[in-house]
């Protein structure tokens, strides 16, 4: 069921390599639908954050695995990309296809640059004992992109979590995090840039770390939180949304401005509670 690629990284994010892991959803099978999860009967459900979980196995990878359909990992443990660092350019471990879904999977260290999404895509139940790079980069180019995170937890991200470089709406929720930069960064300064948004919904998330998400208030981005824990973190250092002026050029953006505007950062102080 998995697939290593010996290609060059731009062959290999071109998909022309990939292999189907499992034809489609199977029936009865969890699904997106705006920023709540449905099941079959199309009735709504959530998930509590959950304890760290302990892995059934552990696989090394030596190149990226391509993820067409869904993806169950049993909760295994996957490693051996990159150099455990925030060097940029790293492979990442797995790509997930657009449309595609992994689930149940624990990435280790070397994490490389964690999980590409080429379009929609669904990362459920995902853990990350140590991010490397980033632990996740979305790059579908369509404004009708849909990215839902639902579930899992991240450790130990010197800089950015999730990363979305191309457009359309991402979904975290249920998720937890613990010593960090960034949970969600709408990229800054990426050449091709679009208009994002954002939902972060019964999310926990304990210090050290220092943003929960940094939009770009030129592109029209948005963020919009609910449910949001923060623990240990007593004197709020912890940011939770960031604005910015992004560019195409590659220069780092400007920071204009952090906290609850009603428009671009979408949240009250009801939302975030302290423990």
């Amino acid at each position: 069921m998995l697939h290593p690629r010996g290609l060059s990284r731009v062959a290999r994010e071109s998909g022309r390599s990939s292999i189907r892991v499992v034809a489609g959803l199977a029936a009865g099978a969890l699904g997106v639908f705006g920023s709540v999860w449905l099941t079959a009967g199309g009735s709504a459900t959530t998930a509590a954050a959950a304890s760290w979980p302990g892995e059934t196995g552990s696989t090394k990878v030596s190149r990226t695995i391509t993820v067409s359909g869904t993806f169950d990992g049993g909760m295994k443990r996957y490693y051996g990309i990159g150099d455990g660092g925030q060097s940029e350019g790293q492979d990442p471990v797995f790509v997930v296809q657009d449309g595609g879904t992994i689930k149940n999977v624990i990435i280790g260290t070397p994490a490389g640059d964690g999980i590409h999404c080429k379009g929609s895509c669904t990362i459920q139940n995902v853990w990350w004992l140590d991010v490397g790079e980033d632990a996740a980069t979305f790059k579908g180019t369509s404004s009708s992109t849909r990215v839902l995170v639902n579930g899992g937890g991240a450790k130990q991200a010197s800089d950015k979590v999730f990363q979305h470089n191309g457009g359309g709406t991402v979904t975290i929720n249920n998720f937890q995090v613990s010593d960090f930069g960034k949970l969600y960064r709408s990229c800054g300064n990426c050449t091709k840039q679009y208009q994002r948004s954002v939902t972060i919904q019964n999310v926990t998330a304990t210090a050290p770390g220092k943003t929960l998400a940094g939009i770009n208030t030129n592109y029209g981005d948005t963020a919009i939180l609910r449910g949001i824990t923060i623990v240990n973190d007593s004197k709020k250092k912890i940011s939770i949304c960031d604005r910015f002026t992004g560019n195409n050029k590659g220069d780092e953006p400007t920071k204009t401005g952090k906290g609850g505007d009603g428009r671009y950062c979408q949240y009250s102080s009801s939302d975030i509670s302290y423990r």
